[in-house]
């Protein structure tokens, strides 16, 4: 535990409420771009595309048109659930022999895979998986928005317009990748000022903005052509001939065989509600696990106490143990699979609407920035999903063409038992899944609000033998894990996160919710019809 930072500060984001629809998100300006969207009559499904593409322009390092991602969604007036994957693959133009080993130990990212010559797999054109952020965007579209295409993507192109506002967060995103962003001429370009991160200004009416024009063409080009240009027309042609110029593999014939998929979700019932969540290549299969143990542990009550956060901890590792136990896109293998993950770079949101249609959506770049390369003429930050494969030969998770990528997102929607339903989801890596896990105990379990459930102190327990605490716990939490568990503790932080970043929205009659993580600096939850800035 950080013995350098406050004790007695306190920090609360109080859940909103409201009858209209409410989008929850770690960037506040792109909730209230989708809470735009349903105040003018937009769909649960409209509010997503407007606040996925938005994130483009403000959450550049979290994920984008060159990420990929899962949603579930609810449909009120049917009373169903559907999953819409949009995860990445390998090219199928990709060839194993340019990722030779060095036989010089772990790489230096994410996962302890065997170092690949030139860190390929890691940064850069060769890193880069089949991006499907678009085409999930464009399948949810095709199924239920209202509004046309070009309007939902209008306001992306209009902040991609008025350029990146650098804050401190912004500022300490960038310093976290600069080294690597220097790497690439475009990347630099962009986030970078004479090689550095670039700074906020002191003056309360002085601002410095990073200019994104190249992405404010691509947007505007996406929003009058249509999403399949991104992989068939002449975006496709742009980004595959600027990713095959620096040395990738992927191709246009690539991006025209993407498609994403339609699929039924994981039905996980709990505590006599139900759990939706995503299936197979995802932490969906290993939630399910965790909460069949906590079915069988844990008791029910008014709060979490020293014997609920136990059972968390215990069922969290149990989980695990079973997942990493084989994994990857091979048959039999799907809804076991995991990938060894430590935090990555995510972004989730959740969307309810007036009429009770509601979404986890769940998206990533895999890495902070992905793979730290801007395409030079679209300006879009791509992926590195080639990471997510080990690139030793032979195993199910082994690199090879057109392979599915493994995540770690865990995207749900809950019905509590007791007539409300919840969308959950969050960023952080290996600990979405815990955070996910415990949020809908607290409401299934322990009947709490989302007010109560958001300022609940949480656990993890994704890290092997370690299960961490946090600070804020009561004592006598903090004693029974500590003489039960490897336990460790510490305070809640912005960055590096020891937790998962939540974003949170409930239906309770008629009535809707919305929270988001308390320490995360740039989320809420933001009601159609609440003022902007």
């Amino acid at each position: 535990m950080s013995h350098q930072f406050s004790y007695a500060q306190e920090l609360r984001k109080p859940a909103v409420k409201s009858k209209g629809g409410i989008v929850a998100a770690q960037s506040r300006r792109a909730a209230e771009i989708g809470a735009e969207v349903l105040a003018a009559g937009g769909d649960c499904v409209d509010a997503i595309v407007a606040t996925t593409f938005a994130l483009n322009a403000l959450e550049p390092w979290m994920s984008g048109m060159g990420g990929g991602g899962a949603m579930v969604l609810y449909r009120a007036s049917e009373n169903r659930y559907e999953v819409i994957d949009y995860g990445m693959r390998a090219p199928q133009s990709l060839r194993i022999e340019d990722y030779p080993l060095t036989g010089e130990g772990a790489a230096s990212d994410l996962f302890p895979w065997p170092r690949v010559k030139g860190d390929r797999n890691l940064y850069g054109p060769g890193s880069i998986a089949v991006p499907g952020v678009v085409a999930g965007m464009e399948e949810a579209h095709r199924r239920h928005a209202r509004l046309p295409w070009k309007d939902l993507l209008a306001p992306a192109a209009r902040l991609a317009g008025e350029g990146l506002l650098v804050d401190w967060w912004t500022t300490l995103m960038i310093a976290s990748s600069a080294a690597d962003l220097r790497r690439y001429p475009a990347s630099a370009e962009a986030f970078l000022k004479d090689g550095l991160p670039p700074n906020a200004t002191w003056g309360i009416k002085s601002e410095t903005r990073l200019p994104q024009e190249k992405l404010k063409a691509t947007l505007s080009h996406l929003a009058a052509a249509g999403a399949r240009d991104f992989y068939q027309g002449d975006l496709a042609k742009s980004i595959a001939s600027d990713v095959k110029a620096d040395g990738g593999s992927l191709s246009v014939e690539d991006l025209a065989a993407f498609r994403s998929h339609l699929r039924e979700p994981l039905a996980i019932p709990y505590r006599g509600g139900k759990v939706f969540a995503t299936p197979e290549l995802t932490a969906g299969p290993t939630l399910a696990h965790a909460l069949r143990l906590l079915q069988e542990t844990l008791k029910p009550g008014i709060a979490p106490d020293a014997a609920a956060y136990g059972a968390y901890a215990a069922a969290i590792q149990a989980a695990y143990l079973e997942r990493l136990k084989d994994m990857g896109d091979a048959d039999g293998k799907r809804s076991l699979g995991a990938e060894y993950l430590a935090p990555s770079c995510t972004t989730h949101f959740s969307v309810v609407d007036r009429h009770g249609n509601m979404a986890a959506v769940t998206q990533t770049l895999l890495s902070t920035f992905g793979s730290k390369y801007v395409t030079p003429h679209t300006g879009i930050a791509m992926n590195n999903g080639m990471m997510w494969f080990d690139p030793t030969p032979g195993t199910t998770n082994s690199l090879a063409p057109g392979k599915r990528c493994l995540c770690n997102y865990t995207p749900v929607i809950a019905e509590t038992g007791d007539g409300r339903r919840l969308a959950i989801g969050a960023s952080g890596g290996r600990r979405i899944m815990p955070s996910v896990m415990q949020l809908a105990s607290f409401a299934m379990d322990f009947g709490m609000d989302l007010d109560a459930a958001i300022h609940q102190p949480r656990i993890d327990a994704s890290e092997g033998a370690v299960v961490i605490g946090d600070a804020r716990l009561p004592a006598e939490v903090r004693k029974a894990l500590a003489a039960r568990f490897d336990y460790a503790e510490t305070q809640v932080q912005a960055l590096p996160m020891k937790f998962a970043c939540p974003s949170v929205v409930m239906r309770d009659g008629d009535t809707n919710s919305g929270a988001t993580e308390i320490f995360q600096p740039w989320s809420e939850a933001v009601a159609e019809g609440q003022p902007s800035s």
